[in-house]
């Protein structure tokens, strides 16, 4: 196999020359027996790294994190047996988000296929059935039988992913090094037509005929499709109020807040003042209309994007954000569009929590004051997470990521370090400790690549949402603090420091500790760690978990 892998001829040269013509620059996998070779075809080339994590959830949530941080596709590589059942969280989170992920899965060899070898998943004589398990969690999911095959499967497979959500190549090994001759240079690229004309009529004619304030609820596929400056532009023409989806933050730099259950009750006042609303590129989920749903029954609603909302409305679809919104604003006329009245954003406000720790609200001021404009910031979920979406607002040129498809802990690690490996600048990951006791180990990826990349830990020795709802919800565990998800004490900053020489890492127990800690944590070079104590008691601003025995209280701030 060496001829064939010094003359480029085999599948996995074909399958790694392929992603670099198309502008793929990192791979992200954990090595194994069955996708060696597609490593070593990697480092053949100088136009392509193959990065190596820790875990595959990781690596799915790297190449989650590189599509959203504006990269195009996301690729992930997995060896055959665990190592790829350990991506199908990763890539569940990419299909209930719609982000454009390449899985490519080692296989066993097709000659071992039946036969009760290590790591069968052909399907044959009762082994597991990859094809069938991969083609729930993906848009597209094959298993490639012979090396021709990859010709049509590997830009079938990418065009599947452009179109939002993973695909799948089962690849097994033997067909990985097959030699394939060279079929000559013909990159696939995506080409986009976007919505135009009579299409757009009916979003057209009803913002023209709109008798008071307009506003667009902005979605993640307005980061998918590069369109800040277009939805900005129609925002601009229609002098509209502008909201955002919690996992779409970004999107705006003047949203008047995030709507849903991590959201500000002033998207809510702003929707029932409003004449009509546009939703923009999301489908809306539970997550981002609570709260919404009774006030947007009586609000003319439209949508525009690749998919309709689960909400009632008029849907236009479009592929492509970006021509779609620059035909609206075009078609649109700013001639006595109506300005509506400030909406002041307001902040839902969780009862009062005292004891030892940081409280949510006191670390998030601190942060909006310290990060600068242009960093990024991943978020993972839980009581952190809500916290930092609702108090935490996105730093101008900066990216703002949280995977809310499916909710999985610990993503933000690997997400991060795939936006980082796409942005190459400074990375703000904001965790809890049950997300880091799960796949934080992710962070030696940071130390080993050297990553601007500064890891916030938020400890509060629980799973502290569900600390939340045990309390809440189970009168009896409150009473005695009785809990299945209350952790010991941990001190991750100097466990870390010691673990990995030559990280910076902090531990911070009191308010007036954090701002030092994080310029000191800021200014590093590669990595660094602070984690920070706070309570699992403390009441997040999370409005499902305000209004069980009262209605939230709200907070107004300036904006």
């Amino acid at each position: 196999m060496q001829d064939s892998a010094a003359n480029g001829h085999r599948v996995v040269d074909h399958i790694v020359g392929h992603l670099a013509a198309v502008g793929v620059g990192h791979i992200f996998g954990v090595d194994g027996a069955n996708i060696e070779d597609l490593y070593d075809a990697a480092f053949l080339r100088d136009d392509i790294t193959a990065v190596l994590a820790k875990h595959e959830f990781s690596a799915a949530a790297m190449a989650d994190g590189y599509s959203r941080s504006g990269a195009g596709l996301g690729v992930l590589a997995a060896t055959s047996g665990g190592g790829c059942l350990n991506t199908v969280p990763g890539l569940g989170e990419s299909l209930a988000s719609r982000v454009p992920v390449l899985a490519l899965i080692g296989q066993a060899p097709t000659t071992l296929d039946g036969r009760g070898a290590f790591q069968d998943t052909s399907g044959v004589n009762g082994a597991l059935d990859a094809e069938a398990l991969f083609s729930a969690v993906s848009v597209y999911c094959r298993r490639v039988l012979t090396a021709a095959d990859i010709l049509t499967a590997l830009p079938e497979a990418i065009a599947a992913a452009a179109g939002g959500g993973p695909a799948v190549l089962l690849l097994p090994k033997d067909v990985q090094q097959a030699d394939l001759a060279h079929p000559g240079r013909s990159p696939f690229r995506v080409m986009r037509s976007p919505t135009t004309g009579s299409g757009l009529s009916p979003l057209i004619g009803a913002l023209r005929n709109a008798a008071g304030p307009v506003l667009l609820i902005a979605g993640e596929q307005v980061a998918r499709d590069d369109a800040r400056a277009e939805l900005e532009r129609l925002r601009s023409t229609l002098k509209a109020r502008v909201a955002t989806v919690p996992d779409a933050v970004d999107v705006s730099a003047s949203a008047l807040g995030v709507c849903g259950v991590m959201g500000h009750p002033s998207v809510t006042a702003a929707a029932a003042q409003s004449a009509i609303c546009l939703v923009v590129g999301t489908r809306m989920t539970v997550t981002a209309r609570a709260g919404l749903d009774d006030v947007l029954s009586t609000v003319p609603t439209y949508s525009i994007g690749s998919a309709p909302p689960h909400l009632p409305c008029t849907h236009v679809h479009s592929d492509d954000l970006r021509g779609a919104l620059s035909s609206l604003a075009a078609a649109m006329s700013d001639d006595g569009a109506k300005v509506p009245d400030p909406v002041p954003r307001t902040e839902l406000q969780p009862p009062p929590h005292h004891g030892a720790g940081v409280r949510y609200r006191d670390a998030m001021g601190v942060l909006d004051t310290a990060l600068p404009d242009g960093t990024d910031i991943v978020v993972d979920a839980g009581n952190i997470g809500a916290a930092a979406i609702h108090y935490l607002p996105a730093r101008r040129h900066g990216r703002y990521l949280v995977a809310l498809g499916m909710g999985g802990m610990g993503h933000s690690f690997g997400a991060g370090i795939g936006m980082t490996f796409h942005r190459g600048h400074r990375t703000v990951v904001i965790a809890g400790d049950g997300s880091f006791l799960m796949h934080g180990m992710e962070i030696h990826t940071a130390v080993q690549y050297r990553l601007p990349i500064t890891f916030l830990l938020f400890d509060n020795h629980a799973h502290a949402m569900c600390v939340t709802r045990e309390q809440l919800f189970y009168a009896h565990r409150a009473s005695d603090r009785y809990s299945y998800n209350r952790f010991g004490h941990s001190r991750f900053g100097a466990g870390l420091a010691a673990m990995f020489p030559g990280l910076a890492a902090l531990d911070v127990t009191d308010i007036a500790q954090l701002p030092a800690a994080l310029r000191l944590a800021l200014d590093c070079d590669g990595p660094s760690v602070v984690a920070i104590d706070c309570s699992p008691d403390e009441i997040p601003p999370f409005a499902a978990f305000l209004t069980t025995k009262e209605e939230p209280r709200v907070t107004a701030r300036a904006h």
